[in-house]
């Protein structure tokens, strides 16, 4: 069969190889056509794109001739992966020739099988999406492929020279303290505030609630304000249209999405946690602190100077307890993450001081209650308030950021087709079309991209979020927790007695901080291979509460007078670069 020889110039860098001229002819066809059909909108231009899809058949074709045809990937469930799993590796496949095995599951047995493969350094896949809270975990057991030194080593060939890492948005979340990057963010999400603006721009309501608190009905700056606001649509409004209406929304069941509730930095939010970002330092929203050297852990409960257990930390608790029993739809106490996710969209929630900007897709059909005939949504979303310990300088809240992960000890040539898919899925081709389908955003040019622009009404204040100066303080698990899996599965198991009225707070978050630090006494001696915990001795908690960094003491006054502030002048802020 007679060949070609193809030479793609990218960036000043050329790769070479050779391709049968039939294969060539179909897998440029194959191109085009996912470009004319599913990426005619891009933040490249129709030649860099295609340019673009050159380098990859090219570099597709070098591990083919390696033997790899197939390879095997994983993720949890969300829009924005189902879209992968099932669109884009099509594509991929169509284009390149290598199939993709695109599995997703439930976020918490991909966390229990993440964990398994660490500890026996034995990978079932080729590449894993996993949240950059293991950041720590994959620093210290040193089984996970550093991107930096592969980029530049191993992975070099392999590496899209259009792939411009500076336009990613959270490679700091994705840095370990090495100051090496160990994950490729794939999709981010932050946690923040969503209310009902048609409600709360209602004249009646918002003179009912000016003469009952003596401030504003507006966006909460605080948790007095989101408090009183739940107590007044709960206990005063109680009902709009003939449908009872609810002043809070949240989740309580025994269920390891329980764990995410807090560990998705709720301490922080009440201020537990020191000044710092993206996380405390030395103690961090889990309560952590860490030694002056910022990598080595040193306890978690109050008697070794964490703030688990913490005046704050048990305010966090006790704040959530309280807003759950009284304000929130009675079922709420049974639902997990993902059956209390819908529920705002029935139309029957007010507020929400606890939601995930990756319910913003689902939040926008247009047969939904809480979206307007024009196809704007009725609500809209906003920082989430802030407790009474919390200062400036500190985390507001916390971000996902989904990330490709890759084991040191997976086969060369699968190892680097994953990475191939990995950067298809992230390139600058593709990412804005996977923006506008599951809107977590991983790239700045697609955030500043024309189509958010004209589209920013549709999206109910996300767009203008992640284009503020205000997000960079939401951020996701640090390098404070040494391993991810074990301590996050003592937060649920521990908060479930509270809420079932078994524990009162101090006494379910004493517990939790005491496993913690068992734990972190294991892992000085178990196979990690960077900055192992080493714990303080145990001292009087006095020792350590303060009034200049964390763990904090007790406030005399832990509901200060609420503040609220109009969401346009919120909205105007961020538009002129400005946090508030």
């Amino acid at each position: 069969m007679s060949s070609i020889r193809i030479a793609i110039r990218i960036s000043g860098l050329t790769l070479c190889c050779m391709l049968s001229m039939s294969q060539a002819m179909a897998d440029q066809k194959a191109a085009e056509k996912w470009l004319d059909q599913e990426f005619a909108i891009s933040s490249l231009s129709r030649p860099r794109q295609l340019e673009e899809m050159a380098w990859f058949i090219a570099a597709a074709e070098q591990l083919k001739r390696k033997g790899v045809r197939e390879i095997r990937v994983v993720s949890e469930i969300i829009d924005t992966h189902v879209y992968e799993s099932t669109v884009l590796s099509k594509a991929f496949e169509d284009i390149t020739g290598i199939k993709v095995i695109h599995e997703t599951m439930p976020e918490g047995e991909l966390v229990d099988r993440l964990q398994k493969a660490i500890y026996t350094d034995n990978s079932n896949y080729d590449g894993w999406i996993s949240d950059s809270d293991l950041i720590g975990t994959h620093y210290r057991y040193g089984v996970i492929e550093p991107l930096s030194d592969y980029m530049k080593g191993a992975g070099k060939e392999y590496t899209n020279p259009g792939l411009d890492i500076k336009d990613f948005i959270g490679t700091s979340f994705t840095t370990a303290p090495d100051g090496k990057l160990y994950q490729l963010p794939d999709q981010q999400f932050a946690n923040l505030y969503w209310f009902r603006a048609d409600l709360f721009a209602r004249k009646d309501l918002q003179e009912r609630f000016r003469q009952k608190y003596g401030y504003e009905l507006g966006v909460p700056q605080n948790w007095s304000a989101y408090e009183d606001i739940a107590e007044f649509f709960s206990l005063d409004v109680k009902s709009i249209d003939g449908k009872p209406i609810y002043g809070h929304m949240d989740y309580g069941k025994r269920d390891p999405s329980l764990g995410w509730r807090f560990t998705d930095a709720w301490l922080s939010m009440a201020g537990a946690a020191d000044r710092g970002i993206p996380n405390g330092l030395p103690v961090d929203e889990w309560g952590i602190r860490v030694s002056s050297d910022k990598c080595t852990a040193v306890g978690a409960s109050v008697a070794r100077g964490g703030a688990t257990n913490s005046p704050a930390a048990v305010y966090a608790l006790t704040k959530y307890l309280e807003w759950l029993n009284k304000y929130a739809p009675p079922q709420a106490r049974q639902l997990n993450f993902s059956e209390a996710g819908p529920v705002p969209a029935q139309g029957q929630i007010a507020q929400q001081i606890f939601w995930y900007t990756a319910f913003t897709s689902s939040m926008i059909k247009p047969e939904l209650k809480v979206m307007n005939p024009d196809g704007t949504p009725k609500w809209r979303m906003a920082p989430s308030p802030h407790g009474a310990y919390w200062k400036t300088g500190m985390q507001n809240g916390y971000q996902d950021v989904g990330s490709w992960t890759f084991f040191k000890s997976t086969p060369p040539a699968r190892k680097a087709a994953a990475w191939l898919y990995a950067q298809f899925v992230t390139a600058k081709t593709v990412s804005l079309k996977k923006s506008i389908v599951g809107l977590t955003f991983i790239r700045e040019s697609d955030i500043r991209h024309e189509y958010f622009t004209k589209n920013a009404p549709r999206y109910g204040g996300l767009i203008e979020f992640y284009r503020s100066p205000a997000r960079i303080a939401w951020t996701p698990t640090g390098n404070n927790v040494p391993d991810y899996p074990r301590l996050a599965n003592l937060w649920w198991s521990n908060i479930a007695p509270a809420i079932q009225g078994e524990l009162s707070p101090q006494a379910a978050l004493d517990k939790l901080a005491d496993q913690m630090d068992s734990v972190m006494a294991e892992l000085q001696s178990k196979g990690m291979k960077n900055c192992a915990p080493k714990l303080n001795a145990l001292q009087d908690p006095s020792k350590y509460l303060s009034d200049k960094g964390a763990p904090w003491k007790k406030l005399a006054q832990e509901k200060p007078r609420g503040e609220t502030i109009d969401y346009e002048k919120l909205l105007q802020a961020w538009r002129e670069g400005r946090v508030k």
